[in-house]
């Protein structure tokens, strides 16, 4: 039940994020794609937040017409990532979202560029700077309501569901 909870909320985010968000030019760096996979990813583990990092990413490669699988790549590498941290350290802190988010805000975008780079293709990194603080501005204050929504729909795991904290050998 899970999986459709989110394929449906990534649905919806990817949909509000392609038809709203980019047809305003103060929104368009804004990813609310982005801040709800991470959200997502931090409640539910690593393999979770891959595969909808990876479906979301398709999606989102098909939508666009882009170069299919560099969003694909990148939201599954961050999707198992921030769900890696979330299964252990974050659990349960009040900076665990922002933290991520402002990270991965700031790799997915020099990740872009650098995956065009590799394939040849115009990457602009120039304007990627310039549009990044709004990004990052833009993105961290769509965090609190986005968390808050996800938080509400995936409460979080039952301590014997999760999976434990890493513990150091030696």
């Amino acid at each position: 039940m899970n999986g459709l909870k989110a394929a449906l909320v990534l649905f919806v985010a990817a949909l509000f994020q392609l038809a709203v968000l980019t047809e305003y030019r103060q929104f368009r760096t804004a990813s609310i794609v982005l801040v709800a996979l991470l959200s997502i990813a931090l409640l539910r583990g690593s393999i979770f937040g891959a595969i909808a990092g990876f479906g979301t990413g398709l999606l989102l490669d098909i939508a666009t017409l882009g170069t299919l699988g560099i969003t694909s790549l990148l939201l599954t590498v961050f999707g198992f990532w921030i769900g890696r941290y979330g299964e252990t350290t974050a659990r349960d802190r009040f900076h665990a979202p922002f933290v991520s988010v402002a990270t991965v805000t700031g790799l997915y975008a020099f990740g872009l560029i650098g995956l065009q780079f590799v394939l040849g293709q115009p990457a602009p990194a120039g304007l990627v700077a310039r549009g990044l603080p709004l990004a990052l501005l833009l993105n961290l204050v769509l965090t609190l309501p986005v968390y808050a929504l996800i938080r509400r729909l995936f409460p979080p795991l039952e301590l014997g569901d999760r999976v434990r904290e890493v513990r150091l050998l030696g």
